[in-house]
């Protein structure tokens, strides 16, 4: 069973800066594409980034192009998202999610495993 653990959320201002980190105490991370989601209070959870297993393709949604990174360093078997000029309605609690059958998109429903989350608060 994989176990993912999300850290490195909080309370920021927007226009500030967070980093999130997802690894899994197995070390079998680093075989498998990941995901980020989030879900805000009364909203579905929606998908925010994809990376491959070996990191050469990562995805966005269109909500978070050019303010999002994701990463990963396979040898620290974690994968990490970057987000800058974060914004209030980034607000929401963000998961990891692993995708074993490797479909390479952004739906919920493709991803089997998941984290517990970590919360992310965007406000003055």
């Amino acid at each position: 069973q994989l176990q993912l653990v999300e850290s490195g959320g909080g309370l920021v201002q927007p226009g500030e800066s967070l980093r999130l980190s997802c690894s899994d105490s197995e070390f079998v991370l680093k075989y498998y594409p990941t995901g980020w989601f989030r879900q805000a209070p009364g909203k579905e959870r929606e998908g925010v980034s994809y990376i491959s297993y070996n990191g050469d393709k990562q995805y966005y949604a269109d909500s978070v192009k050019g303010r999002f990174t994701i990463s990963r360093d396979n040898a620290k078997n974690t994968v990490y998202l970057q987000m800058n000029s974060l914004k209030p309605e980034d607000t929401a609690v963000y998961y990891c999610a692993v995708d074993v059958t490797d479909e390479g998109g952004l739906g919920p429903d493709e991803y089997e495993y998941w984290g517990q989350g970590t919360q992310v608060t965007v406000s003055s």
